[in-house]
């Protein structure tokens, strides 16, 4: 295949990714924003994600930024601001922002050195851990903990779950294409010999009312 074609289409098979914006600031105080697609859940005790980083080379602005302060936090993006998140992808140069050129805006809490997205509505900090080689094709595992977060409480239910589609969080198919979502249920827990059952946002069975979940 063509190279452009080929990265359009394998990039395509892995269906919907997340879309997130990670934001850094190194050491001379220059913020960086770019989007990303890999963010991945690794685990909730400790509270550790990843995110892949393509083969290192000196225009790898986050990972620099990452390697040297430690700190870094991720954004999720959502329908109201996408452009200005895709626009992140431009290849800028280590002294101008992405902030400055997308028109997003930096955010910053007491303790925290690394610059939130003001925009996203679900967001959070996180202090480098690991970063693990992947010599197949020269890419990098970035793994941190989790340390701070920031959500609209609206969005978070009794049960723990974030209710993500009220938030209006888009997702990203291909390298291109944003995307809204639609909820189709939340379902019980998976037993064998057991049948599913379909469960209201906060968590409770259809057919069970929160006064009987009371009683």
């Amino acid at each position: 295949m063509e190279q452009r074609y080929r990265a359009k289409f394998i990039n395509s098979l892995s269906g919907f990714k997340s879309a997130n914006l990670i934001a850094t600031k190194n050491t001379d105080g220059q913020t960086n924003v770019a989007i990303f697609s890999s963010v991945v859940h690794l685990g909730a005790s400790p509270a550790l994600v990843g995110f892949i980083m393509r083969p290192d080379n000196t225009d790898r602005h986050t990972l620099n930024n990452i390697v040297s302060t430690k700190h870094y936090t991720i954004n999720q993006v959502s329908a109201e601001f996408y452009r200005q998140a895709h626009q992140t992808s431009a290849r800028y140069s280590q002294e101008e922002s992405e902030f400055s050129h997308s028109g997003l805006s930096t955010h910053y809490i007491d303790g925290i050195n690394a610059p939130f997205v003001k925009e996203s509505r679900l967001k959070y900090a996180l202090t480098l851990q690991d970063i693990v080689h992947i010599d197949l094709n020269n890419t990098q595992l970035i793994i941190g903990e989790i340390t701070h977060i920031l959500c609209e409480n609206k969005a978070i239910q009794e049960d723990g779950y974030i209710d993500i589609e009220s938030l209006e969080t888009t997702c990203i198919s291909g390298l291109d294409s944003y995307h809204n979502t639609n909820r189709l249920s939340r379902l019980s827990y998976a037993k064998p010999d057991q049948l599913l059952n379909n469960l209201d946002l906060s968590g409770l069975p259809i057919n069970q009312n929160k006064e009987e979940k009371l009683s």
